[in-house]
């Protein structure tokens, strides 16, 4: 009889939820579980044809789908947070986020978009965070090098995020302290040998051949991401086009001694009025990066903030800034943090701490497509050193830094709106 009885409920709960509970709501504010598996889960459900919709600025961003198992057993599997809601509750929502004076908006989701993440084969001695969560999150990519780059292969992909690689061709002026380490000694062979079978007599000419590849990319439409130094050395191998900026231990021959002075910054992305490091056994490449000495910031006191934009007129550095907080935990890197006067002014800057005038988080176009540089290395690891252990992400679901990479993830994914300005 108790059987049957919980037999009845369970059945008249189904009847229940198909008729009136249309929709699940993911929320990503304080409550989720976890944050980053949920980005997951959306394009889980953009990879089998269904809709989301990308609540901006509703909840911290909340994702939601009309009802379907495969999707609530997709989220229970992932321990994702999820409310299955009637129609009549959605609709709400959507009346509360379309009131002109609600700085909200829903954002369409219409393409699964497809990921390359710009990596050397060769092991590296250092984790990098895209993969990190990305693999966390469960979500695919390809990885491609300089080989892919110089075939043509990147108008294949959407999406295109760069490994933390040295674009000026000096093997991250990693020189002075690990010349004699295994891995370095196996990434110089690698570029060596790919510059020679591309027509090349010097790896600083393949890197600044492989920017261009990508620059062309992102003009043609395509979505370039950043982190560390990939942000600074793309743009100063830009601006060097044609200097030889790099020492006789990295190219064979001496630099221009007056390579500052030939520096094109129309050439580039984010930067301008920048100067070289010139010193080869100083790790930084130029006085972009915002240095220890200047941020005056320790870990305890080292935060920057996130941007409020209008998400009916801004969506897209509103989508690039979606989070269930506003202030960012800091994190070092290579390169860490932008100095604001190098920022070029038509620059959108979306996280910054003011404090000590330096810029996190950038975002621009060029052409058809678009680019965003994040500055730091590891959003969970405040100052990660070569060959130490990743970050597990089991023990940060709930990451905000970590958050801002998965917004870039799906931004292509984004059905383009008419501004309203």
């Amino acid at each position: 009889m108790k059987i049957r009885f919980l037999f009845v409920l369970l059945l008249l709960s189904l009847v229940s939820r198909a008729g009136f509970a249309t929709y699940v709501l993911v929320p990503m504010d304080e409550s989720q579980k976890d944050h980053l598996k949920a980005y997951g889960v959306a394009f889980w459900v953009l990879q089998h044809q269904l809709e989301v919709d990308w609540l901006l600025n509703y909840r911290g961003g909340s994702f939601a789908f009309k009802h379907d198992p495969k999707i609530e057993n997709e989220l229970v599997v992932r321990n994702v947070s999820y409310q299955v809601i009637s129609d009549a509750t959605y609709g709400s929502v959507l009346g509360q986020i379309n009131d002109p004076d609600a700085n909200m908006d829903v954002m369409k989701l219409e393409k699964v978009p497809k990921i390359a993440v710009y990596s050397p084969k060769s092991k590296q001695p250092w984790d990098d965070a895209v993969t990190m969560v990305l693999t966390y999150a469960e979500i695919p990519y390809d990885i491609v090098f300089d080989d892919e780059v110089m075939r043509g292969d990147l108008p294949k992909y959407d999406w295109l995020h760069l490994h933390h690689e040295d674009f000026t061709g000096q093997y991250g002026k990693f020189y002075i302290s690990y010349r004699n380490a295994p891995w370095y000694i196996e990434q110089v062979e690698e570029a060596e040998t790919t510059a020679k079978k591309f027509g090349f007599k010097k790896v600083t000419q393949l890197k600044l051949a492989v920017v261009k590849k990508m620059k062309e990319f992102t003009a043609g439409g395509g979505f370039l991401f950043a982190m560390c130094s990939a942000t600074d050395t793309y743009d100063i191998a830009l601006a060097a086009e044609g200097v030889d900026i790099a020492e006789v231990m990295f190219d064979g021959d001496g630099a221009d001694p007056n390579a500052d002075k030939k520096l094109d910054y129309s050439k580039t992305y984010a930067f301008k009025d920048f100067s070289l490091v010139r010193d080869p056994y100083n790790v930084e490449f130029s006085n972009i990066d915002n240095q220890a000495y200047e941020r005056n910031l320790t870990e305890e006191n080292d935060y920057f903030q996130l941007f409020t934009f209008s998400a009916k007129y801004d969506p897209i550095p509103t989508m690039l800034t979606q989070d269930h907080v506003k202030t960012i935990k800091g994190f070092m890197g290579q390169t860490t943090a932008f100095k604001k006067p190098l920022i070029k002014s038509e620059t959108i800057i979306m996280g910054e701490n003011a404090a000590a005038n330096e810029v996190r988080y950038l975002h621009g176009t060029f052409g058809k497509g678009t680019w965003t540089f994040y500055g730091g290395h590891d959003p969970e690891d405040y100052q990660h050193m070569v060959g130490e252990e990743p970050t597990d992400l089991n023990l940060h679901p709930n990451s905000p830094g970590y958050r801002l990479i998965l917004n870039n993830i799906l931004f292509p994914a984004a059905k383009k709106k008419k501004l309203k300005t």
